[in-house]
């Protein structure tokens, strides 16, 4: 059985080799990330040259996300390493402190409009939550503090103010650079941090075109001001191409205790609203260290597949983490196991909608007749936008939807679709009929078809042709 769910997996030190990026795309990774929050240009830039050979030899298609930095609001350095915080101290961010001077009772920060944020009553919280500081009063560019949970603090960590309202740009000048070097790289995806609103992944949006980069674009969703109301998320979700909950900075804003339902709604509304889902941070955080995920582990990855997100994400498992090979094993097996469940098969998405295209009708009247119909093994869906497949991977089926397109950029896209195995259109194919012909052949031959086998086939009368899709078809695969 092949899985639906798809995996992404970050690159870095312990994955960059050639031998294991190849490993791991046999593993079950489709798609990589690279975060440019670390390395240098010249090292993206190979990663990606090593990406496509590796995936070249797989005979896979295997699409490359570039992950933008975004504002990060972070504390300045200590000049004699670590400090150790208690319940009850007083501690400064001084926006005037120079970038390493920081001591136990004072520190730099990096972005000095935060004092134009914060109030006194607020709470600030340090390295992904785990050190709160009470804003006790900002005055001559400080925020004087009283800490109200203590612990280690180490140079350059996070700051999240409780409950959002951190008013950072959407892209920083580092941004900027990193998406002229994604157009370069002709990246299949580009994530952008931190947005607050819709407008803010238009803004980003716009940036990429006028570099030139064609990326699909993907809102991380990680402020609180995103989810603060159905409106809000909305607004983001249909500006985007894709979402991902971010669950680190978003958990630290709007607290653990509602991430979870606030997951649920996102990966429900997201396919909804037809846009793909990622579900991310922490997955198998043990792995870094273990060759074994735990049991909560594994039930959180198997609960997002469970809800129907289309990929889950690996970071530090695979960039910095000791099994980076094993631990995309053991997501594809966590995978394939909760694909199993009947509730993975059953949908009623669309039902009591209205279409206003043919192509999208299509696809849903494709899916029901899959679904309701027994012998039907495979969809083989012509396809130039990958338009088609996207809208049928919104439906719930255990049944294999192939999208045949001769269009590179479309086949990496749906790299990222549950349930969507990209297949390049053969060589030489110039019309829908042997297009076809040869895509059954191909499953056939690598015995994924049988002779006797029906298949439900889509495509447009006009060969080539972006937003043609007006035929729904079921064919006996021949002898």
């Amino acid at each position: 059985m092949q899985k639906r769910t798809k995996i992404i997996a970050t690159l870095g030190p312990a994955s960059a080799e050639p031998a294991i990026i190849e490993s791991l795309i046999r593993a079950g990774a489709n798609v990589f990330r690279l975060n440019f929050s670390h390395g240098s240009a010249d090292e993206h830039r190979q990663r990606c040259v090593d990406i496509r050979a590796a995936a070249a030899r797989c005979k896979a298609e295997v699409g490359i996300l570039g992950d933008l930095q975004g504002p990060k609001i972070r504390i300045a350095g200590f000049a004699g390493g670590p400090v150790q915080l208690k319940a009850g101290d007083t501690f400064t961010l001084d926006t005037r402190m120079a970038s390493r001077d920081g001591n136990v009772k004072a520190v730099g920060v990096t972005y000095p409009q935060l004092i134009e944020d914060c109030r006194p009553g607020q709470v600030l919280l340090l390295d992904d939550g785990r050190l709160e500081l009470g804003i006790q009063d900002v005055a001559d560019g400080c925020i004087h503090t009283r800490v109200l949970v203590g612990g280690q603090l180490s140079s350059n960590k996070g700051i999240n103010l409780k409950g959002g309202g951190l008013s950072a740009p959407a892209l920083t000048e580092k941004d900027f650079a990193d998406i002229e070097l994604a157009a370069a790289l002709e990246l299949d995806f580009l994530a952008v941090s931190f947005p607050r609103t819709g407008d803010d992944v238009r803004f980003a949006r716009a940036a990429a075109e006028r570099a030139g980069c064609q990326a699909r674009i993907v809102a991380k969703v990680e402020r609180a001001e995103a989810v603060a109301s159905d409106d809000a998320l909305d607004d983001i979700i249909v500006a985007s191409d894709a979402v991902m909950v971010a669950r680190g900075d978003l958990g630290v804003e709007i607290g653990d205790a509602e991430l979870i339902g606030i997951q649920k709604k996102m990966i429900l509304r997201a396919r909804q609203l037809n846009r793909i889902v990622i579900t991310a941070t922490q997955m198998m955080e043990s792995m870094i260290e273990s060759p074994l995920p735990t049991r909560a582990e594994v039930f959180d990855v198997a609960n997002a597949v469970l809800d129907g997100t289309d990929a889950v994400m690996l970071s530090a498992e695979t960039a910095t983490g000791n099994h980076p090979v094993k631990v995309v094993e053991a997501m594809a097996r966590i995978i394939t196991g909760a694909e199993k469940q009947p509730a993975n098969r059953h949908s009623g998405h669309r039902l009591d909608r209205m279409f206003e295209r043919t192509d999208e009708a299509i696809a849903m009247a494709a899916m029901y007749t899959a679904n309701h119909l027994g012998s039907v093994k495979a969809i083989l869906c012509l396809t130039e936008s990958g338009n088609t497949p996207l809208w049928m991977s919104r439906i719930r089926s255990g049944i294999p939807i192939y999208g045949i397109s001769q269009q590179v950029r479309s086949l990496r896209a749906m790299c990222l679709y549950r349930g969507v195995i990209p297949m390049p259109m053969a060589e030489g194919a110039s019309a829908i009929q042997s297009s076809l012909e040869a895509a059954i052949h191909a499953l056939k031959q690598e015995g994924s078809l049988s002779a006797g086998d029906q298949v439900l086939t889509t495509y447009g009368n006009v060969f080539g042709k972006m937003g043609e899709t007006n035929t729904l078809k079921i064919i006996t695969v021949p002898e």
